[in-house]
């Protein structure tokens, strides 16, 4: 059944959920920010270890799909997530690749060892 006029725009803006997580930076941003209220763009260049640049540019994508929200503060530049619910996805998100990779041994390792996500409790 193809989609009417009506339903199209909605699976847009959901397509568009996951254009903004579709980067293995922006999970961990999201994963950072998952287990506090907020966290300064310093703080967020120190954990990912991204260029300052490479860091804005994946923070604007994540406001632009409206994952994260920023403000600031002085000098400093705070973020934190829009819905707290996006760390129940995360945390979803993480437990559904331990399953899917159950039967490779050496992957189900690898992300056995990924960080804690904050928060979370699962995965």
């Amino acid at each position: 059944m193809p989609l009417n006029p009506l339903q199209r725009p909605l699976y847009e803006v959901k397509a568009n959920l996951f254009k903004g997580l579709a980067h293995p930076f922006r999970i961990r941003i999201l994963e950072l920010l998952s287990g506090n209220d907020e966290v300064s763009v310093a703080d967020l260049q120190a954990e990912t270890a991204l260029e300052a640049s490479h860091l804005s540019q994946h923070l604007a994508v994540l406001r632009r799909h409206r994952l994260v929200e920023s403000e600031r503060r002085a000098s400093h530049v705070y973020y934190r997530l829009a819905d707290r619910r996006t760390a129940e996805l995360l945390a979803v998100a993480r437990s559904l690749l331990l399953t899917m990779l159950e039967d490779d041994e050496q992957r189900l390792a690898e992300a056995r060892s990924l960080p804690k996500i904050p928060g979370a409790d699962t995965a």
